[in-house]
């Protein structure tokens, strides 16, 4: 006998793919602006000059992302609106959780490193699945503005992986 339970779908829940992407942006534009409020929360805290200056480089870009997403919303017809990411508040708060658990210096930036690719890599894998669905219900522009968002945050992955390997993990081993 199966222990799995099968789940009643709430009455406003999506029922077509076009109602998923939606949903899907909504939680995205919401964690675009939670990640613009907790930035310049690790940045004030990372003590590398170049980890500060890469955090404050992605707030702005975040900044711009913010006004892509609305451009994506508005490219198919709806309403921008933000719903809370529950995935990204996690995360967010465990990031946060890891400021209280290090002393500031090099092993605080490399688990502001940690949170903050934990934050890239959700968002890419998120970002992803929008775009494959923007694809598969031909919204052109907002795969353009998807792909455009997906290559920064992959950018961003890769500038913290530098960081990480060049600099901060080393200092942090010492």
């Amino acid at each position: 006998m199966s222990t799995e339970t099968k789940v009643k779908a709430k009455s406003d829940a999506a029922k077509t793919l076009d109602d998923l992407f939606e949903d899907c942006l909504k939680d995205a534009l919401w964690a675009e602006n939670a990640i613009k409020t907790a930035l310049p929360k690790m940045a004030k805290n990372a003590t590398s000059p170049n980890l500060k200056n890469a955090l404050k480089s992605h707030l702005e870009e975040t900044k711009n992302q913010i006004t892509k997403l609305k451009e994506v919303f508005k490219s198919i017809g709806v309403k921008a609106e933000a719903e809370k990411c529950d995935a990204m508040a996690g995360i967010i708060e465990e990031g946060e959780g890891i400021l209280e658990e290090t002393k500031p210096g090099p092993v605080r930036d490399a688990g502001i490193i940690a949170a903050c690719q934990k934050v890239e890599h959700y968002e890419i894998a998120s970002y992803g699945t929008m775009i494959a669905y923007a694809k598969l219900l031909k919204h052109k522009e907002a795969q353009k503005l998807l792909s455009e968002i997906i290559k920064e945050e992959k950018n961003a992955d890769v500038t913290l992986s530098k960081l990480a390997t060049s600099e901060i993990n080393i200092k942090a081993d010492i």
